[in-house]
Protein backbone atom coordinates (compact mmCIF):
# COMPACT_ATOMS: atom_id res chain seq x y z
CA UNK A 1 0.00 0.00 0.00
CA UNK A 2 1.35 3.43 -0.88
CA UNK A 3 2.18 5.85 1.92
CA UNK A 4 -0.56 8.30 0.81
CA UNK A 5 -3.16 5.55 0.98
CA UNK A 6 -1.96 4.48 4.45
CA UNK A 7 -2.27 8.07 5.67
CA UNK A 8 -5.76 8.29 4.15
CA UNK A 9 -6.85 5.13 5.98
CA UNK A 10 -5.41 6.48 9.24
CA UNK A 11 -7.19 9.83 8.75
CA UNK A 12 -10.50 8.09 8.10
CA UNK A 13 -10.17 5.95 11.22
CA UNK A 14 -8.96 8.79 13.47
CA UNK A 15 -11.67 11.08 12.12
CA UNK A 16 -14.36 8.46 12.68
CA UNK A 17 -13.23 7.84 16.25
CA UNK A 18 -12.91 11.59 16.94
CA UNK A 19 -16.40 12.30 15.64
CA UNK A 20 -17.98 9.55 17.72
CA UNK A 21 -15.82 10.13 20.81
CA UNK A 22 -15.80 6.44 21.59
CA UNK A 23 -16.86 3.86 19.07
CA UNK A 24 -17.44 0.13 19.07
CA UNK A 25 -14.94 -1.94 17.10
CA UNK A 26 -17.91 -3.74 15.58
CA UNK A 27 -19.11 -0.40 14.17
CA UNK A 28 -15.71 1.12 13.31
CA UNK A 29 -14.34 -1.58 11.03
CA UNK A 30 -17.30 -1.88 8.62
CA UNK A 31 -17.74 1.89 8.45
CA UNK A 32 -14.05 2.48 7.73
CA UNK A 33 -14.18 -0.20 5.01
CA UNK A 34 -17.17 1.57 3.42
CA UNK A 35 -15.28 4.89 3.47
CA UNK A 36 -12.26 3.26 1.84
CA UNK A 37 -14.41 1.77 -0.89
CA UNK A 38 -15.82 5.24 -1.58
CA UNK A 39 -12.27 6.50 -2.20
CA UNK A 40 -10.77 3.47 -3.91
CA UNK A 41 -13.76 1.66 -5.34
CA UNK A 42 -14.11 -2.08 -4.95
CA UNK A 43 -10.95 -2.91 -6.85
CA UNK A 44 -9.28 -6.28 -6.87
CA UNK A 45 -6.21 -5.70 -4.70
CA UNK A 46 -4.02 -8.43 -3.27
CA UNK A 47 -5.43 -7.70 0.18
CA UNK A 48 -8.95 -6.62 1.00
CA UNK A 49 -10.03 -3.25 2.41
CA UNK A 50 -10.79 -5.10 5.66
CA UNK A 51 -7.12 -6.09 5.87
CA UNK A 52 -6.02 -2.45 5.45
CA UNK A 53 -8.42 -1.26 8.13
CA UNK A 54 -7.40 -3.99 10.60
CA UNK A 55 -3.70 -3.40 9.91
CA UNK A 56 -4.09 0.38 10.30
CA UNK A 57 -6.05 0.05 13.55
CA UNK A 58 -3.25 -2.16 14.93
CA UNK A 59 -0.59 0.37 13.92
CA UNK A 60 -2.59 3.31 15.34
CA UNK A 61 -2.80 1.45 18.66
CA UNK A 62 0.93 0.61 18.62
CA UNK A 63 1.74 4.30 18.03
CA UNK A 64 -0.47 5.33 20.94
CA UNK A 65 -2.99 7.20 18.77
CA UNK A 66 -5.99 5.10 19.81
CA UNK A 67 -6.73 2.83 22.74
CA UNK A 68 -9.10 -0.06 23.26
CA UNK A 69 -11.55 -0.32 26.15
CA UNK A 70 -13.62 -3.34 27.10
CA UNK A 71 -17.08 -2.72 28.52
CA UNK A 72 -19.78 -5.34 28.97
CA UNK A 73 -17.92 -7.79 26.73
CA UNK A 74 -17.64 -5.32 23.84
CA UNK A 75 -14.48 -3.63 22.58
CA UNK A 76 -14.54 0.12 22.07
CA UNK A 77 -11.97 2.44 20.51
CA UNK A 78 -11.12 5.86 21.91
CA UNK A 79 -8.79 8.54 20.55
CA UNK A 80 -5.82 9.34 22.80
CA UNK A 81 -4.40 12.85 23.27
CA UNK A 82 -1.60 11.92 20.89
CA UNK A 83 -4.22 10.73 18.38
CA UNK A 84 -6.08 14.02 18.68
CA UNK A 85 -2.86 15.89 17.91
CA UNK A 86 -2.14 13.70 14.86
CA UNK A 87 -5.69 14.24 13.56
CA UNK A 88 -5.25 17.99 14.01
CA UNK A 89 -2.04 17.85 11.95
CA UNK A 90 -3.88 16.02 9.16
CA UNK A 91 -6.66 18.61 9.27
CA UNK A 92 -4.18 21.50 9.14
CA UNK A 93 -2.50 20.06 6.03
CA UNK A 94 -5.84 20.04 4.25
CA UNK A 95 -7.01 23.42 5.55
CA UNK A 96 -7.37 26.15 2.96
CA UNK A 97 -8.04 29.79 3.73
CA UNK A 98 -11.26 30.75 1.95
CA UNK A 99 -10.98 33.53 -0.59
CA UNK A 100 -14.10 35.69 -0.56
CA UNK A 101 -15.54 37.13 -3.77
CA UNK A 102 -14.43 40.58 -2.69
CA UNK A 103 -11.53 41.50 -0.40
CA UNK A 104 -12.63 43.49 2.66
CA UNK A 105 -9.49 45.66 2.55
CA UNK A 106 -8.16 44.37 5.88
CA UNK A 107 -4.86 42.62 6.48
CA UNK A 108 -4.49 39.66 8.84
CA UNK A 109 -1.14 39.90 10.55
CA UNK A 110 0.46 37.12 12.57
CA UNK A 111 3.15 38.17 15.03
CA UNK A 112 4.98 35.55 17.03
CA UNK A 113 7.77 35.38 19.56
CA UNK A 114 8.69 31.74 20.00
CA UNK A 115 11.84 31.30 22.07
CA UNK A 116 15.10 29.90 20.74
CA UNK A 117 14.65 26.85 22.99
CA UNK A 118 11.58 26.02 20.85
CA UNK A 119 13.33 26.54 17.52
CA UNK A 120 11.84 23.39 15.97
CA UNK A 121 8.31 24.55 16.82
CA UNK A 122 9.06 28.04 15.49
CA UNK A 123 10.35 26.65 12.18
CA UNK A 124 7.37 24.29 11.86
CA UNK A 125 5.00 27.18 12.53
CA UNK A 126 6.69 29.28 9.83
CA UNK A 127 6.42 26.36 7.44
CA UNK A 128 2.69 26.08 8.12
CA UNK A 129 2.26 29.81 7.42
CA UNK A 130 4.04 29.41 4.07
CA UNK A 131 1.81 26.41 3.22
CA UNK A 132 -1.27 28.51 3.98
CA UNK A 133 -0.11 31.28 1.64
CA UNK A 134 1.11 33.88 4.13
CA UNK A 135 3.80 36.34 3.07
CA UNK A 136 6.65 37.30 5.37
CA UNK A 137 7.00 40.95 6.34
CA UNK A 138 9.75 40.20 8.85
CA UNK A 139 11.03 36.94 10.38
CA UNK A 140 8.24 36.83 12.97
CA UNK A 141 5.64 38.94 11.18
CA UNK A 142 3.48 37.38 8.46
CA UNK A 143 0.48 38.71 6.55
CA UNK A 144 -2.56 37.41 4.67
CA UNK A 145 -5.47 39.36 3.16
CA UNK A 146 -8.30 37.00 4.15
CA UNK A 147 -9.85 35.98 7.44
CA UNK A 148 -7.87 33.08 8.86
CA UNK A 149 -8.41 33.33 12.61
CA UNK A 150 -9.82 29.81 12.78
CA UNK A 151 -6.70 28.20 11.33
CA UNK A 152 -4.43 30.30 13.57
CA UNK A 153 -6.36 29.05 16.61
CA UNK A 154 -5.79 25.48 15.36
CA UNK A 155 -2.07 26.17 14.86
CA UNK A 156 -1.78 27.64 18.37
CA UNK A 157 -3.41 24.52 19.78
CA UNK A 158 -1.25 22.22 17.68
CA UNK A 159 2.02 23.87 18.69
CA UNK A 160 0.99 24.75 22.27
CA UNK A 161 1.96 28.38 21.67
CA UNK A 162 -1.14 30.32 22.68
CA UNK A 163 0.45 33.43 24.18
CA UNK A 164 3.45 33.41 21.83
CA UNK A 165 1.33 34.08 18.72
CA UNK A 166 -0.86 37.12 18.09
CA UNK A 167 -3.54 37.49 15.41
CA UNK A 168 -4.08 41.10 14.33
CA UNK A 169 -6.59 42.55 11.89
CA UNK A 170 -5.32 45.83 10.40
CA UNK A 171 -6.98 48.36 8.12
CA UNK A 172 -3.71 49.44 6.59
CA UNK A 173 -0.12 48.30 6.14
CA UNK A 174 2.37 50.94 5.09
CA UNK A 175 3.62 50.55 1.50
CA UNK A 176 1.33 47.59 0.87
CA UNK A 177 1.27 47.91 -2.91
CA UNK A 178 3.72 45.02 -3.28
CA UNK A 179 1.57 42.87 -0.95
CA UNK A 180 -1.55 43.58 -3.00
CA UNK A 181 0.38 42.58 -6.11
CA UNK A 182 1.66 39.35 -4.48
CA UNK A 183 -1.86 38.34 -3.45
CA UNK A 184 -3.38 39.36 -6.79
CA UNK A 185 -5.50 42.12 -5.27
CA UNK A 186 -4.63 44.75 -7.88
Amino acid sequence: MKKEAKIQVGKIILGTVATAGIISMAVLAPNAVQCLEMFWGKDKRKYSSKYYVKNTITKLKERGLIKFQNEDGKTFVRLTEKGSQRLLKYQLREFKIKKPKKWDGKWRIIVFDIKETKKKIRNSFRSELVNLGFIRLQNSVWVHPYDCEEVIVLLKANFYTGKDILYITADRVENDKWLKKEFGLM
